[in-house]
């Protein structure tokens, strides 16, 4: 069955509206990346040393000696007086007697300590900025599985624009004499800097 050029040309164009402001970003991104030791950053830091109700600990720690998870009283205790959000789905492991919380986001790292027999806590949080954060997203990095779909999801309505792109291309090859060496020549400087420069 023979996909007439309308189609083609309806697919190309449907994939390039869908996906131009994510090519802009990954685009964008990919030079910030290339170039990242050479753009300036200064990370700001926050730390905060305080200590956990013994109201909201003691109730925490009745079932459970080492529970894996913070009561939803504590984590919203966290949220209103220390201005500490601790995702939904987070991940926590115990040393002792000590609870620690790795708490990393696009464009910053965060990470809570408690201790269970005090309830002392230390809370530290970095932030790198919007470059940074704008990097991690194209790399994908701590953000999250609805993010990692869009990546999916966006990577296939790229194959999409390119493969009709190409048929479109090669339709209409005849009408454009250069299409065919500049498409070439587009496969062949990638493939020769892998083979020769890259070690």
């Amino acid at each position: 069955m023979r996909v007439s050029l309308g189609s083609i040309r309806q697919w190309h164009w449907i994939s390039a509206s869908v996906c131009m402001a994510g090519m802009l970003l990954f685009a964008v991104t990919g030079i910030t990346l290339n170039h990242a030791a050479d753009i300036p950053a200064q990370p700001t830091v926050r730390s905060i040393e305080e200590k956990i109700p013994s109201s909201l600990l003691q109730p925490w720690l009745v079932d459970d000696l080492q529970p894996a998870y913070l009561s939803a009283e504590i984590v919203a205790w966290f949220y209103h007086e220390q201005q500490i959000t601790i995702p939904r789905h987070y991940r926590s492991e115990w040393d002792g007697d000590e609870l620690y919380v790795p708490l990393p986001r696009p464009g910053g790292d965060a990470w809570l300590a408690i201790d269970k027999q005090t309830g002392e806590f230390l809370f530290e949080d970095t932030d790198r900025g919007w470059l940074a954060y704008f990097n991690d997203l194209h790399k994908g990095r701590d953000s999250g599985t609805v993010w990692r779909w869009f990546i999916d999801i966006f990577a296939g309505g790229c194959i999409v624009f390119s493969i009709t792109g190409l048929i479109l291309l090669w339709r209409q090859s005849s009408h454009r004499q250069a299409t065919a060496p500049l498409a070439v020549l587009g496969i062949l400087i990638p493939l020769v800097i892998m083979l020769m420069f890259i070690h």
